[in-house]
């Protein structure tokens, strides 16, 4: 194959699919054979337009897939050769700059969110910068960590999701055995969260959800580990975390999206000196009623998270071939080329259909 097929975004919710000429690859660098993109928050506010980023590039930045051609000098630096399945890191890293130089490759101050893959503009040779496609280029800056033989190449696209559940419900507050840990939001990444805290050794989980499309994500919650489920549409989740573990929660991690609300629930069910994770974004015009006193009289640490660190995308492939856990039962659909557009659609609340837990665009 001298070609590959990419899907570029255009415009908001206008995904042409166009050809590229598979670049010569050199000493350092190597083409990817995408098997599966995992499809995030991110993906479906660009391709709505929700969060604005200028047009003309390949999107997707959970990627699996093997590795088709591959210089030497690449693939020791990888530890990977022709025919290795691996994983993606949406960062690169330049190896270099200080935050690199510390093992915080996610932190690299050349390589920002600007040039992460699935953001990069296709006018910028060779084009293959994102994971809605046949093929991927993989720059020498690329971060890769190996799928062990025999894991689904769809599920092993959790790495992602997974890998910010481990360093935002694990890392960051240091979670460990007889932690009570309180997750808000049942998305993916509040998934992962809970699979995270329950292989971290913690005592009790609690995730919360909302009203009757968060039904489906509860349940499966609950089917990952968790000891308990809270529709907060109808049940008090303080009183229902206190009743059932006999306590609140030394850990919070806050994964909810657009839910203003969810932040000043997340003061209240902590003991005292929990530790408050937020990754959930609300919008920059959102404000949100909370009592702020809470922080000094209970000791809270709040922690803002963002980024997720290699290592924790290296543990989660770790932890998806290690069989603990059903990942391959997750609700998901898989789209391809002609359905990716719809699907995102879905995901953005833009259907009157409720998209599964975990989506995944398949090159078909």
């Amino acid at each position: 194959m001298t070609a590959a097929t990419a899907l570029v975004l255009e415009a908001p919710r206008s995904l042409v699919a166009r050809e590229f000429e598979l670049p010569e690859i050199t000493d350092d660098d190597a083409i990817l054979r995408v098997e599966a993109c995992g499809l995030c928050g991110t993906d479906h506010e660009l391709y709505t337009g929700a969060v604005e980023w200028p047009p003309g590039f390949v999107p997707g930045h959970e990627t699996v897939g093997v590795v088709e051609r591959i210089g030497s000098a690449a693939a020791e630096r990888w530890g990977v050769q022709a025919g290795s399945r691996v994983a993606v890191g949406n960062r690169r890293a330049c190896r270099e700059c200080a935050p690199c130089r510390a093992g915080d490759l996610a932190r690299c101050e050349r390589f920002g969110s600007p040039k992460s893959y699935g953001m990069v503009s296709a006018d910028i040779p060779p084009s293959l910068w994102g994971g809605y496609a046949t093929h991927h280029y993989l720059a020498p800056e690329s971060v890769l960590h190996p799928v062990p033989a025999g894991v689904d190449p769809v599920v092993a696209t959790l790495f992602n999701p997974l890998g910010a559940g481990i360093d935002w419900a694990v890392d960051m507050p240091r979670t460990g055995p007889g932690d009570v840990v309180a997750v808000l939001g049942p998305g993916i990444r509040g998934i992962a969260a809970v699979v995270a805290a329950r292989a971290a050794g913690a005592r009790f989980v609690m995730v919360t959800g909302h009203g009757e499309r968060d039904a489906a994500r509860l349940a499966a919650a609950r089917q990952m580990g968790a000891d308990l489920a809270v529709d907060v549409a109808v049940t008090d989740p303080v009183d229902a975390l206190h009743g059932a573990a006999g306590q609140l929660a030394d850990v919070v991690v806050d994964v909810t999206a657009k839910a203003p609300t969810a932040f000043a629930q997340a003061l209240e069910l902590t003991e005292r000196h929990a530790r408050v994770v937020v990754a959930g974004i609300r919008g920059r015009s959102v404000t949100a009623t909370v009592v702020p006193d809470l922080v000094p009289t209970r000791e809270l640490r709040v922690l803002g998270a963002s980024g997720v660190a290699a290592d924790a995308h290296r543990r989660a492939v770790e932890l998806v071939a290690s069989g603990r856990f059903p990942f391959e039962s997750l609700p998901r659909r898989t789209a391809g080329f002609a359905d990716v557009g719809e699907l995102l659609s879905t995901m953005a609340g833009e259907t009157d259909a409720v998209a599964p837990l975990h989506n995944v665009f398949v090159p078909a």
